[in-house]
């Protein structure tokens, strides 16, 4: 089945409402090397919508680890829970920072199964974070 075209108004809207930071690392998009894209939290494939509450910024990292996944493994209790969703959820209830803001942290099963699943620690976003977060960029407000 072909993927439905999303306007570019709504595109504007999702980059708007994320802050233009990927929704998932918290990435900023200004400083990207690879263009941040509209996914869908959950896929068509899954039977998601093209409506904007199914719709997420996210970077390039997040979206090719996340592809269809809507659920990942725990590493904690090692159960099958669900992946953050973005509209559903506030991010600060599931992750949160270590002490110089360069990894996140899971709090909950679902903050720790997205961690891993979508490699929100990956080495180049942690060193990318710990560069920002010095000249004061990182976190983003």
């Amino acid at each position: 089945m072909p993927r439905n075209y999303i306007p570019v108004a709504i595109k504007a809207l999702v980059r708007e409402r994320a802050n233009y930071c990927c929704e998932y690392c918290k990435s900023i998009e200004e400083f990207a090397t690879e263009n941040f894209t509209i996914e869908h939290i959950i896929p068509i494939s899954k039977g998601g919508l093209d409506d904007i509450e199914n719709l997420a910024l996210a970077c390039f990292g997040c979206n090719s680890f996340k592809t269809v996944k809507t659920e990942a493994i725990d590493p904690s209790s090692n159960t099958l829970v669900l992946l953050f969703h973005p509209r559903k959820e506030e991010w600060s209830d599931h992750f949160g920072w270590n002490e110089d803001f360069t990894k996140i942290i899971g709090k909950t099963t679902n903050g720790r199964a997205t961690v891993i699943a979508l490699k929100l620690n990956r080495e180049g976003l942690v060193n990318l974070r710990e560069v920002l977060y010095k000249w004061g960029i990182h976190p983003k407000k």
